[in-house]
């Protein structure tokens, strides 16, 4: 299928309690979106509105990673997970702007709210991900109730709208991306814009562990 150009990074899907189209599956589906990889993890169980994760893996990886790193604990816990994969090695806004992953994200999420009910969303991400979760999450702060950062290196957001939550972990014996300048600043800058932040800072490297995930998922649905 064509992908149209996102601007601004705005995404115009909107999944909800009331899905259109033939129910997802449980277990994980592959959807066609004539591009970039794009999964969704359903937890089994009775039908009914569940949670939804949209999760950007780091430089490098790929929208399988993104289940293979959260999926189990979230899907475990109720929540199903939505993972693309991003056009070059690193996404678009790392990569010199906004546009293509923003409009493969929108198809995808098109494609799950036709076939999920979905009752709350976040979005979440690893390293360059956690990044470009931050900074697309806070221009489509009326689509996601919280942002999951895991050892994110930078904020960027293209815009301002709404006022997610805010979960950020960072290893302080991280390699990749200091934690100093990177978990600590952004958290610290975030805080001080007036947004609701929890900073999980811990002793490790540049990691997403189960551990990590379950605290997260827990500072999301509390």
């Amino acid at each position: 299928m064509a992908l149209p150009a996102a601007g601004a990074g705005r995404l115009d899907a909107r999944p909800g309690a009331q899905p259109a189209g033939p129910p997802l599956p449980a277990g994980t589906t592959a959807l066609e979106l004539g591009g970039p990889e794009a999964l969704v993890a359903v937890p089994g169980g009775p039908p009914g509105p569940r949670p939804l994760l949209v999760f950007c893996h780091g430089a490098g990886g790929t929208a399988d990673q993104s289940l293979a790193a959260v999926g189990d604990v979230a899907t475990a816990r109720g929540v199903a997970v939505l993972a693309t994969s991003s056009v070059a090695s690193t996404w678009d806004l790392l990569a010199g702007g906004l546009g293509r992953d923003v409009a493969v994200l929108d198809a995808a999420l098109e494609r799950v709210a036709a076939g999920l009910a979905v009752s709350r969303a976040a979005l979440g991400g690893f390293s360059d991900g956690g990044s470009y979760a931050l900074s697309l999450g806070l221009a489509n702060g009326d689509l996601f109730e919280a942002l999951l950062a895991f050892s994110p290196g930078f904020v960027a957001p293209p815009g301002r709208t709404g006022r997610p939550r805010i979960w950020i972990a960072h290893g302080t014996r991280d390699r990749v991306l200091p934690v100093a300048r990177c978990g600590r600043r952004v958290s610290r800058d975030l805080a001080a814009a007036g947004y609701d932040v929890t900073y999980d800072e811990f002793d490790g490297g540049h990691v997403v562990t189960p551990d990590l995930v379950t605290a997260a998922l827990d500072a999301w649905l509390r």
